[in-house]
Formats: structure tokens, sequence, C-alpha cells
């Protein structure tokens, strides 16, 4: 007997340290990181003019997030601006979770003076992201700053490890305040030309290697309307990653990153110890804008010198052929070991088609943006508390249709209703002579295809129904077309709108609602504690 209970003893001691084991080993890959970011006005001179910019912790451009994949964030953030303020997290798919979306369809804006904590997983996702204010103009002062996931150790990644990376914010920018510009749009005009290109909020930039490594350039478009070229003097760039997808490894002179967009591309220094033009110019623009910065080799003694490398500038088909090249690694995994190829969304039957047409109207004689001939407006309540607490008159889910149609634009808050599990088609109809840049939150989706002038269901035949890539954001070229192919998994309120700062703030947007009628937390998690209440949400309990 004292036998057995020293072996049952021992077994339970066994059986403890594992659970012990198995508890420490899940804190240890789904960690907690705690975050007080605290959001003022500053003084900076970007283009050499000083203007008033948007500071975090003091930073411009923000504080730069390196995470894990899985890993909680609380990101406590403490408005000190003069007007109400909203962070999003441009292309965190925040799972069951649009409540920390941080768009005003979702959230109410933290008030001046006061805070509000996200709280938000970084689940099932590796990659280059970005985070940004979505409230009216502010984008256009900074608060912006670089969102990394790294995967967990655990999980290889189908590349050697770098000698380093390098985050590049790339973007337009105005010498012209946030506020100004915001007058502009509200007084029904349009935003002026760009005054120049920003690389991490500076138009001087170096970053340094040593020859023989290899390097890893993280490259985000976080400017306000045009797309860019992106090349390194000298150098070939391999494509390793687009917003979350490991694609085939393609190797390019140069690359087209459109507004919203964010990639990931290795470079090995393996030219003569120099230094050598980094350059980012706009695109599809009647004036070219370029940036430079420097790679550095190590012990160089050489600046740069000479004209910047030239880029293309207009040519549409020249950039779409690009974009058909970016194709998924289906032998490599994603966030988890199983290959990104294993879900075989080709063959999967489509429940809807929406075709999305964007127009430039004239509404009340002022400059508005539409879709389906809908011009968004926002609510001050969220449609996510009133969807919560059933209160009518904030939306409508029958103002825009599945298809464009004839007629004068009009202002409405406008909802797309779908169901959780839903497997949708969706077509981006461009048919203004400007290019387009499609953003969906809490999503990734399916990039298809590529066509130009007019979508009709013969321009299925061209479809890549095979290895296209997955990412959160698309471009549409003039007077073309893009569709993509989304799995309706992440219920909640999720916004789609355009990348295009001006056309979202006037109406070029919309949102989806993704809905399960049977309450479960294995859909969507509950309110949260800490919501803010605003507009017709105010004195509701959860």
């Amino acid at each position: 007997m004292g036998r057995s209970l020293s072996l049952s003893l021992s077994l339970h001691s066994i059986l403890v340290a594992l659970a012990l084991l198995s508890v420490s080993l899940v804190k240890a890959e789904d960690a907690y990181r705690d975050y007080t970011w605290t959001v003022t006005y500053g003084t900076a001179s970007p283009l050499g003019v000083p203007q008033q910019v948007i500071l975090i912790n003091g930073q411009f451009p923000g504080p730069r997030l390196d995470v894990i994949t899985n890993e909680n964030l609380l990101i406590n953030v403490i408005n000190k601006l003069d007007a109400p303020f909203l962070l999003t997290w441009n292309g965190i798919k925040q799972r069951k979770n649009s409540w920390q979306d941080g768009v005003l369809g979702t959230n109410c804006p933290i008030p001046p003076n006061s805070n509000f904590t996200y709280k938000f997983q970084t689940k099932d996702q590796i990659g280059t992201y970005t985070y940004f204010p979505s409230t009216i103009m502010h984008k256009a002062a900074g608060g912006f700053g670089g969102l990394n996931v790294y995967a967990r150790s655990v999980i290889p990644v189908p590349y050697p490890k770098p000698a380093q990376d390098f985050t590049l914010l790339i973007g337009d920018w105005f010498k012209t305040s946030h506020k100004a510009l915001q007058q502009y749009l509200d007084s029904g005009k349009s935003l002026p030309f760009p005054d120049g290109i920003l690389i991490n909020g500076q138009t001087h930039s170096t970053f340094s290697g040593d020859q023989g490594k290899t390097y890893m350039f993280r490259i985000s478009n976080v400017g306000l309307s045009t797309s860019f070229n992106f090349r390194i003097e000298g150098h070939k760039m391999k494509l390793v990653e687009v917003e979350g997808s490991h694609v085939i490894q393609n190797t390019y002179d140069s690359l087209d990153v459109h507004a919203g967009q964010s990639l990931s591309i290795l470079v090995t220094l393996d030219q003569p110890v120099k230094d050598y033009y980094i350059v980012a110019s706009t695109r599809f623009t009647k004036q070219v804008l370029m940036a430079a910065a420097v790679l550095h080799y190590t012990n160089s003694q050489t600046p740069v010198s000479g004209p910047l490398p030239a880029g293309p500038t207009y040519e549409i088909h020249w950039s779409m052929e690009q974009a058909r090249t970016l194709r998924w690694n289906l032998t490599a995994n994603a966030a988890r070991p199983n290959p990104q190829g294993s879900f075989h969304y080709g063959n999967i039957t489509t429940t809807t088609t929406f075709v999305f047409a964007n127009s430039a109207p004239l509404i009340n004689g002022k400059q508005r943006y539409a879709v389906n001939r809908v011009s968004y407006i926002n609510s001050d309540t969220p449609l996510k508390l009133a969807d919560y607490f059933n209160i009518p008159g904030v939306f409508s889910m029958d103002s825009i249709q599945s298809i464009p149609s004839e007629g004068p634009a009009f202002l409405a808050t406008s909802v797309v209703p779908v169901s959780l599990h839903d497997f949708i088609e969706v077509i981006f109809q461009n048919n203004e002579n400007a290019m387009q840049s499609w953003h969906l939150d809490g999503y990734d989706f399916w990039v298809a295809g590529y066509g130009s002038g007019q979508w009709t269901s013969d321009s299925r035949k061209a479809y890549n129904l095979h290895d296209t890539l997955t990412r959160h954001t698309a471009q549409v070229y003039p007077n073309s077309w893009t569709a993509i192919l989304v799995s309706l998994d992440n219920q909640g309120m999720w916004n789609m709108r355009s990348a295009i700062w001006e056309r979202q703030y006037l109406g070029n947007q919309f949102y989806l609602r993704v809905f399960n009628a049977i309450h479960s937390l294995a859909n969507e998690y509950d309110m949260p504690t800490n919501v803010l209440l605003c507009g017709k949400a105010i004195g509701r309990h959860p």
C-alpha cells in the first residue's frame, strides 16, 4: 500500500508539473504587453516649414510596435489634443473584436483630456502593418507608426533571418496644417497636390549595413493620396511578405506601393562599398515628387552622388502586370504551421457578388465621393453601439445596393448586411480617371484579379483561383476593376473604405455588418467593460 501511495503521489506530482509547464508555455507564447501613449501636438519642420504635428510620447512618427503573433496588447491612449481622437490598427484582424477597431463606426472617439485602453490580440498573423488616426484629418498631421508582427519561435519563416530589419513609413505630405486641409474639404473643395514625400517623417534618412549581409526593409504607404514606386540604387529587392502573406520570392528592380499598403523585401548588400540612394517617387501624377534616403555601407567613404535613379511614372499597364506577379507561397506557413495554400479558396462557391462603383459627385454644390451613388456620413452614435443596443435610425441597411444603378447621389450612413461564414465576391469598379485604393478592416482577402474597363461575368475567366495572395488593401487602376474574394469568418461591424483619405472623409466608405443571430463568444466577444459611450448610446448600460 505504501508503494502504491508513493506511485500515486509521484504520478500526481508529474501531472501537476506538466500542468504548470503547460500554463507557463501558454503564458510565454501569449504574453501581455502594456503601453501608455500620450497624444499631443508638437512643432516639426518635415519639409523645412514649421508646422503643427501630432506626437505620440513625443515622437513623430509614433513609436514602432514590435510584437509576436498571438500576443495581447493593452494600449492606453491619452488624448491631449483639442479634438476627439482615435487610432485604428491597419491590417490587424481583430478576431471577433470589432469593439477595438478604432474607427467612428465602432468606437466613440476619445474626448480631449481623456483616455481609452485598447485591448486586442495579434491573433494568428505575422507581417508588416501600421497604425494611424482615423478621426477627421488627423492623419495629415502624423500620429501614425509601424506595427510589426513577428512569428513565434516555434513557427519557421521561409527565409533566413536578416541581419536587421528597417521600418520605412513613406507617404505624401502637405505643408498646410491638417485643420486647414479639413476646412478645404468641408468647404467643398478637393485637396491640393501634396508638397513632398517623407520617409519616416523626414526628407533625409540613412540606413546602415555591412557588405555581404542581408537586411529586411518593411515598407508602408502612410500617405493621404498617392501611390509611390520604391527602389534602391544598384540593388535587387527580393519580395518576401505582403500584408501578412508570405509570397513567391520574386526579385524586382522597383515596386509600386499604393495608399494604405505594406510589404517586406530582403536586400543583400552585395555591391562595392559606397553609399547608394533609396528612392520613393509618386506614381500616376502629372508632377512627380521624389524622396531620397541613403543606404550606407559600413566604412563607406563615398557619399551618394549624381541624379536620383529614375523609376516609372504613369505606366498603368506596367503596374498592373507587376501586381499580377504577386503570388502566395503555397509551401510556406503563415502564423500557424499549416501551409497557406491549404485553404483552397478557388474551389469555394460564392454566396453573393457585390459590384461597388466609386464616383465623385457634387451634393448640395459640394464635392463628395460615393459608392453606388451613396456618400457615407458619420453618425454621432457608433454603428456598433447602435446595433448592440437596438437603437433605431442610426444607420441604413438598404441604402447601398449590391450593383451600381443610375440616378443622383445622396447622403446616408450606409451598412451592407452579410452573414457570418458567407463567402463573397466583391468587385471594385473604378470609372474615374484616377487611382483608387480600397481597404477592409478586420479581414484579409484574396485579390482574384485586375482588369481594364468594365467588369463582366466573363472577367472571371482571368481570375487567379490558385495562388493569389491575401492582403487587406487592394489598388484599383483608373477606368479599371479589381476583384476580391472574402471569407466572412469574423463577426462584427467592419469598415470598408477608400485608403485615399480625402475620399474616405467625403463619403467613399461604408460598413459590412457580418452577423449571426445566435449570440456566442465563439463568434464575437462581449462589449468591453471600458467601452466609451456617446451619441444616442449615452446612459445605456452594457
